[in-house]
């Protein structure tokens, strides 16, 4: 399990986006029936208010939705109420977290998976005209 960088959405692989989906709705069930993801990866998301997690997992959404995938957001929001009244915004989601560090170490997982082939060059490419220095 991975929470993806919040800024990395935007340049995701098809697989990895569409894997983000399933992972946040596996997440969201976990925190709903057990109170916690359970994974060393993602526990991290218990130290936010729910609210980040839920905006992040509508970013995916609304990523996936751009390119012309449908994900049921039945799914994803049948663990959540309503919206609390401190929703927060994209820059702060996952302050201290979503840092540059962790952007670094989520970028050299993703050029892993593109040197061994698991991810198209012209998906690969997408990410490194954003993140040049990934070349």
């Amino acid at each position: 399990m991975r929470l993806w960088h919040k800024d990395l959405i935007m340049v995701l692989p098809r697989q990895q986006l569409l894997g983000q989906w399933r992972e946040c709705c596996l997440i969201a069930k976990h925190i709903a029936e057990k109170g916690t993801p359970n994974h060393v990866l993602v526990n991290r998301v218990m130290e936010y208010p729910i609210e980040h997690f839920r905006v992040y997992g509508l970013w995916v959404l609304g990523e996936m939705a751009g390119r012309g995938y449908h994900a049921d957001l039945y799914r994803f929001n049948q663990y959540f109420g309503e919206y609390g009244p401190d929703v927060p915004a994209l820059g702060v989601l996952f302050d201290g977290w979503h840092n540059d560090r962790y952007l670094k170490q989520c970028l050299a997982n993703l050029q892993e998976k593109a040197d061994c082939g698991a991810i198209p060059a012209e998906e690969w490419k997408r990410i490194t005209d954003v993140y040049p220095e990934w070349r």
